[in-house]
């Protein structure tokens, strides 16, 4: 009996035991459950936060980001530094702060997660979030952001050095300009790796390539560029005046560079150009074979067709088209006249005595109009002589030619001969000058009167009669190749 009595009384005190354990405990857990920091031994990140709550937390983890630094170093030097919010990197507060809420949540997710974490504690892994602002960037990371001044790199160039009359080279300037787009892109990576290392890490150290500089892409031993020096430098100080007169044009390096052709770091002038300057050389100054203008001493303007002028200028383009050539090889400055054709093929007589610029006659010439039978002659721009004259035969079909024509010779005396057996003579005269095919000026004494219309009937065989002593004036200050203008 009493064995049962002692039985009953330790179970009943037990049962009041374990109720009070019961009640208290789970009034201590429920406790524990709605608790705001979090438990012993907790480490997030590898820090211990027992017993802070979420906010204190977020505000250690903000002052620690807020310390990292981003240093931009250029050649060993600092030349950008600044937080992360420099560069455009802003913690995410509301977002960390729900990691660590939901942090403390999982402490307290069931009954056993609880007792485990009073128990044990826990470790939690949050990763740090942030925002980037692009924008902000892009003003922070530029090449004008950086310390030192920016100046670009500058290739080396050919220069013309006018005193001396030759290319050389510049110097090729090594600048600091760095693309933006290269610059960004390498901090970018950086900090993005940077962002997510653990925040114990509070500085990130960035060293700006020697790569990342624009370089000069062609620099003072670039083969080409020395390869043109030197060709151009073989031609560059040739030059061709060429004389009209008082008037000369001019051919130089200006017009010569277009004509250099460069072929496997060979050089040489490209002759088609070349040729087709002489011709249009020879265009723009050819009066020989040519419609003449000439204005006449009674005041009239007329045109002396290109078949009857056989005076005149006529560049021999082959000729001249080799002479410039040798000119050029020779890189010196010439002054001369074009090469022309200087004598008639038919008689190797002058065809041109004197020209200025485009006019070939200069004031050198003698003037027959047929009509008036009257003679000027001009030298020099002056009036030498001017008188009548009896020109070739109408009414025997022996008319004087009309046209321009250089004198081919003088000659004093002379005897003039007929041509056949019908028209044969034989006559002295003491001035004789040719122009034309048995024609020329000479000395008339057999006659007696000039002017007038004595050529009609009693004309000469062709050749212009001229009284004796106006044909010794002629004769005693023409020169061989002064034109002999004759029209109706």
């Amino acid at each position: 009996m009493k064995s049962t009595k002692f039985l009953g009384i330790t179970v009943a005190i037990l049962a009041v035991v374990l109720a009070g354990v019961l009640i208290g405990g789970g009034a201590y857990l429920k406790g524990q459950y709605n608790r705001t920091t979090y438990y012993g031994r907790t480490l997030i990140n590898g820090r211990d936060v027992s017993d802070e709550t979420p906010e204190q937390v977020l505000e250690d983890i903000m002052r620690t980001c807020r310390t990292r630094t981003v240093v931009i170093n250029e050649k060993g030097e600092e030349s950008i530094t600044g937080d992360l919010s420099h560069f455009g990197y802003e913690v995410d507060e509301a977002s960390l702060l729900s990691s660590l809420q939901d942090a403390l949540q999982r402490q307290k997710s069931d009954f056993f997660v609880l007792i485990s974490s009073l128990m044990n504690g826990n470790a939690f892994k949050i990763s740090i979030p942030y925002l980037f602002d692009q924008e902000t960037f892009n003003g922070a990371v530029n090449a004008q952001a950086l310390k030192e001044e920016r100046f670009p790199s500058v290739d080396s160039e050919m220069v013309f050095h006018e005193k001396e009359k030759e290319y050389a080279i510049t110097q090729e300037v090594y600048g600091n300009e760095i693309p933006d787009e290269k610059l960004r892109e390498l901090v970018a990576q950086e900090l993005d790796a940077f962002v997510k290392e653990d925040i114990a890490k509070v500085l990130v150290t960035i060293d700006i390539p020697e790569s990342f500089y624009i370089l000069p892409q062609v620099t003072h031993d670039d083969i080409e560029l020395n390869n043109i020096i030197n060709i151009y430098n073989r031609y560059v100080k040739a030059s061709v005046t060429y004389v009209f007169g008082s008037y000369k044009e001019k051919i130089d390096w200006d017009t010569i560079k277009d004509w250099i052709v460069i072929e496997d770091g060979v050089g040489s002038i490209n002759e088609e150009l070349a040729y087709e300057y002489v011709e249009r050389l020879a265009m723009k100054y050819n009066t020989l074979h040519y419609d003449r203008n000439f204005h006449t001493s009674i005041g009239t303007d007329i045109v002396i067709p290109s078949s009857e002028n056989d005076y005149g200028y006529m560049i021999y383009q082959d000729g001249e088209f080799s002479q410039l050539l040798l000119d050029i090889e020779s890189n010196t400055d010439v002054e001369r006249e074009p090469v022309y054709y200087t004598t008639a093929s038919d008689y190797g007589n002058p065809v041109f005595y004197r020209r200025d610029g485009m006019d070939d006659l200069a004031g050198n010439y003698v003037e027959v109009n047929i009509s008036m039978q009257h003679l000027w002659f001009y030298r020099d721009g002056g009036l030498v002589i001017d008188t009548d004259v009896v020109t070739g035969c109408v009414a025997r079909n022996s008319e004087t030619k009309t046209g321009a024509f250089p004198l081919a010779y003088k000659e004093s005396p002379s005897i003039l001969r007929g041509q056949d057996a019908a028209n044969g003579y034989e006559t002295k005269v003491n001035y004789w000058m040719p122009f034309y095919d048995g024609q020329g000026l000479h000395d008339a004494n057999w006659r007696s009167a000039f002017g007038g219309n004595i050529y009609v009937t009693s004309g000469s065989h062709g050749c212009v009669n001229i009284p004796p002593a106006a044909a010794e004036v002629i004769y005693h200050n023409i020169e061989e190749g002064m034109a002999i203008i004759i029209y109706k």
